[in-house]
């Protein structure tokens, strides 16, 4: 059941770009947690991410709740990264980087969130890694590669005209 999400910077470069392919799909996970008053959690990781190639004020922030790295995800994190110790990333796929962790660790203390809301594939092979190291994780991937309806379970009407 969905509860609240953490957005990662894959979900805000799709929602934040009408021209993106995956642009109606991020939209309509936004619209649906703004209608159903769901949490949103920005992390101020994704902030420091997006802040790379745009500006905090290109962000929805009045929709979403702040969620600073804090000393309790610092301690998750490391137990996280160190599933991941010795392996190398199988071809075509990027390295785990530490704030892939930290993102995983901000959702799983995070009582009001219950997935984790990405454009970004690898983050399920990620996730599963960590279930296959017996650390079973506290929340779910949510891919916005696929529409909200699917993943929802919703009827897509088309707005009327």
């Amino acid at each position: 059941m969905l509860k609240g999400v953490l957005l990662d910077t894959s979900f805000f470069l799709r929602f934040l770009n009408e021209s993106d392919p995956l642009f109606r799909n991020a939209d309509g996970f936004f619209k649906h947690l703004v209608d159903h008053q769901l949490p949103m959690y920005l992390s101020t990781i994704v902030v420091a991410e997006f802040c790379v190639g745009g500006t905090i004020d290109q962000l929805p922030l009045k929709y979403l709740k702040m969620l600073p790295f804090n000393v309790e995800h610092a301690i998750r994190a490391g137990k996280f990264r160190a599933a991941f110790r010795g392996q190398a990333a199988a071809p075509g796929e990027r390295l785990l980087i530490a704030n892939d962790t930290k993102l995983f660790a901000q959702a799983d203390a995070t009582p009001d969130v219950s997935h984790f809301l990405t454009a970004d594939e690898g983050y399920r092979k990620k996730f599963d890694r960590l279930c296959e190291a017996g650390l079973s994780p506290k929340f779910g991937i949510l891919s916005v590669r696929k529409p909200p309806s699917e993943v929802l379970g919703e009827l897509d009407f088309p707005d009327p005209a």
